[in-house]
C-alpha cells in the first residue's frame, strides 16, 4: 500500500454541499485531515456528523463541492473506484456491523481471508494480536450476540484495524454505553492514535472524549462550520454556539486548555 504523502491533507472537503431534498444537511462545509492526524466532529444531533462519513466512504455523493480521500479526489468515482478506496479508509459504524452467525475471532479474521496470502496459522495469530490489542483477546470464540455494546465496538474497531487501513473513521464509538466503558474506548482510541498512527475522524457528542483523542475539532451548527481549531482553541472561542455547547455540557474547561498531553 502506498505511502501518503506528509504534505498533502489526507481527506479533505471543499465546498460540500449536501441536502435530502429541501433539508440541507451540509452547507459550503470545508475542513481537512492532514496524515496522522485525529479530526473530531462535534454538533448536536442531525447537524451532518455521520453524514460526513458516510460522503467519505462513498456510500453518498455531494450535490456540489469536491471531496478529497487518500489524497485522492472520489467525487465523481464509481462503486469499483470506491471499493479501491475503502481498502486504504474503514469505518467503526455505529452499530458495529459485525456478522451474528460468526465468532468474534471469525469476525476479525473476515477482512485478513480477503489477502488470500496467509495460512489459517497466521491470520488466527494477527487476530489474536489485534484482539488483545483492544482488550477482548479472551472473547475470541463466542458469539457477538453474547457481548456488551462496547465490547461489541472494541471487536469492530479489531476487525477494521485487520484489514490495514490508512485512516479509520469512528461514528459515535461511546453512544449508548456507560462512562466507564465510554472511558476506555476514549483511552483504546487514544493509544491507536500514538500506536498506529493512522488518519481518523471521530464522530462525537462526547466532549471529553473529542479533548481526549483529537489534534483539531470541526463543529458543525445549522449545516455549517462554525468551528475547525485546536481543543484549547475550541475553549476560547468567541462563537457564541460553541460557548453554549461547552457550557451546556458542564466540560472541565481545565482539561481541554492542558490538550492531549501523552497517552
Amino acid at each position: 500500500m502506498n505511502e501518503a504523502d506528509p504534505n498533502r491533507p489526507y481527506i479533505q472537503f471543499e465546498h460540500v454541499h449536501k441536502a435530502f431534498g429541501e433539508k440541507v444537511i451540509l452547507d459550503d462545509v470545508s475542513f481537512d485531515v492532514q496524515p496522522g492526524e485525529t479530526v473530531a466532529i462535534l454538533g448536536r444531533s442531525g447537524v451532518g456528523k455521520s453524514v460526513s462519513l458516510h460522503l467519505i466512504m462513498g456510500f453518498l455523493k455531494p450535490n456540489s463541492g469536491r471531496i478529497w480521500v487518500a489524497q485522492e479526489d472520489v467525487t465523481d468515482y464509481d462503486e469499483a473506484e470506491m471499493e479501491r478506496i475503502r481498502k486504504k479508509v474503514t469505518m467503526v459504524f455505529q452499530n458495529g456491523a459485525l456478522f451474528d452467525s460468526l465468532s468474534v475471532g471469525e469476525n476479525v479474521a473476515f477482512p485478513l481471508r480477503d489477502r488470500r496470502d496467509l495460512s489459517e496459522a497466521q491470520i488466527y495469530q494477527i487476530v489474536d494480536g489485534l484482539l488483545e490489542m483492544v482488550n477482548v483477546g479472551q472473547y475470541r470464540d463466542q458469539l457477538p450476540s453474547d457481548l456488551s455494546t462496547g465490547m461489541k465496538r472494541s471487536v469492530a474497531i479489531a476487525r477494521a484495524l485487520a484489514a490495514q487501513p490508512q485512516a479509520i473513521l469512528y461514528d459515535e464509538p461511546t453512544t449508548q454505553v456507560d462512562p466507564l466503558t465510554a472511558h476506555l474506548l476514549g483511552d483504546l482510541i487514544k493509544k491507536l492514535k500514538y500506536q498506529l498512527k493512522l488518519t481518523s475522524i471521530v464522530v462525537t457528542h462526547d466532549m471529553h472524549l473529542a479533548a481526549k483523542v483529537a489534534d483539531r475539532i470541526l463543529f458543525l451548527h445549522e449545516a455549517r462550520v462554525a468551528f475547525f481549531g485546536t481543543p484549547q482553541q475550541m475553549v476560547l472561542s468567541d462563537v457564541e454556539i460553541v460557548r453554549d455547547f461547552l457550557t451546556l455540557d458542564s466540560l472541565d474547561l481545565d482539561y481541554w486548555r492542558e490538550g492531549n498531553k501523552g497517552v
